[in-house]
């Protein structure tokens, strides 16, 4: 594959994704690669869930997210790099979302965070776990 390094994030996590997205920026600039960072938002207004929410809930949500996705990568990065980056709030279940851009951009790697990984999981989170195996590119996991 040809395209960029796609990073995924969660904004929800704090700082957690600060070495994800560092990690994501090192093989960008290895591979001569634009990077692309996305950051998914939980949909609720499909469910019952929904319906406790405002109608402008989602809309704040949404430019929330946008916010904390770009001051993490700008913390993680710097400004002048941050600038530079694709930035990708969605709206769904994390891994749908970042395999529904990848199969758009045809990423040449994904890189994506493990934080919440337990035996379950067999020391990988379900997001990244389901991203490793359904994507059509390699998938760079960070600890």
């Amino acid at each position: 594959m040809t395209g960029p390094i796609l990073c995924a994030v969660d904004v929800s996590n704090g700082n957690d994704d600060i070495q994800t997205i560092k990690a994501a920026q090192e093989m960008a600039t290895l591979r001569n690669k634009q990077l692309d960072v996305i950051a998914v938002i939980p949909d609720f207004g499909m469910s019952s869930v929904g319906s406790f929410f405002s109608k402008d809930h989602h809309d704040h949500m949404l430019e929330e997210a946008k916010n904390l996705l770009n001051t993490l990568a700008c913390e993680a990065l710097g400004a002048e790099a941050n600038a530079k980056l694709r930035h990708v709030v969605a709206t769904g279940r994390a891994y749908e979302e970042v395999l529904s851009l990848a199969d758009q951009t045809r990423p040449s790697m994904i890189v994506v965070g493990s934080h919440k990984a337990d035996r379950s999981h067999y020391m990988l989170g379900p997001n990244a776990a389901r991203i490793v195996r359904h994507a059509h590119c390699s998938v760079y996991v960070v600890r």
